[in-house]
């Protein structure tokens, strides 16, 4: 009920942000929800060494949040996790992440860096209209000044990722294509 809530809060946010269009912040909205998705996914045995191991996000290529979201994770934890921001250059380290961030200006690069992190364990997000469609499990997308989110179930599952069905029920479900 605690995270029900928790989720709830954080969209009463995001709309009052919305609402407010000079102080809308995209990115900001953004981190809020990269933080929440760590309260509602659970991740497959093994992805982390040990129960205190910190809750990795990473963003690929070019950084959209400046300093949002490492101020938004500081000092936060989920159980007995801490949350720790990491920046890469390419893929090669993502398996040690447990969020991937890939942002619009990584377009070009999406579907090879989704290719790149098979690996289980790793929630891709991204915002390129057809991350999805390329592999990612969870895409944002810009309804006016709204941020809503996109998740491909299917993806997720062969992530070996378990999605809250509280998650789920705010999330736009995408369709595969025959």
């Amino acid at each position: 009920m605690a995270r029900l809530l928790s989720l709830l809060l954080l969209l009463g946010a995001a709309l009052q942000l919305s609402a407010q269009a000079p102080a809308f912040d995209e990115y900001q909205v953004k981190a809020a929800f990269l933080y929440n998705f760590a309260k509602f996914v659970e991740w497959p045995p093994g992805t982390f060494a040990n129960s205190t191991d910190p809750i990795e996000i990473c963003i690929v290529g070019q950084n959209p949040f400046g300093s949002t979201l490492e101020n938004m994770v500081q000092g936060k934890k989920v159980g007995d996790r801490a949350f720790a921001v990491r920046l890469l250059a390419d893929t090669q380290q993502a398996s040690q992440c447990q969020i991937l961030f890939i942002g619009s200006a990584e377009w070009k690069r999406t579907r090879a860096l989704l290719e790149a992190v098979k690996n289980p364990g790793v929630l891709t997000v991204g915002e390129s209209n057809d991350f999805t469609v390329l592999g990612g499990i969870i895409s944002f997308r810009l309804d006016g000044p709204r941020v809503r989110i996109k998740v491909d179930r299917q993806t997720a599952e062969r992530a070996k990722l378990r999605i809250s069905s509280k998650l789920l029920s705010l999330a736009e479900i995408a369709k595969k294509q025959p």
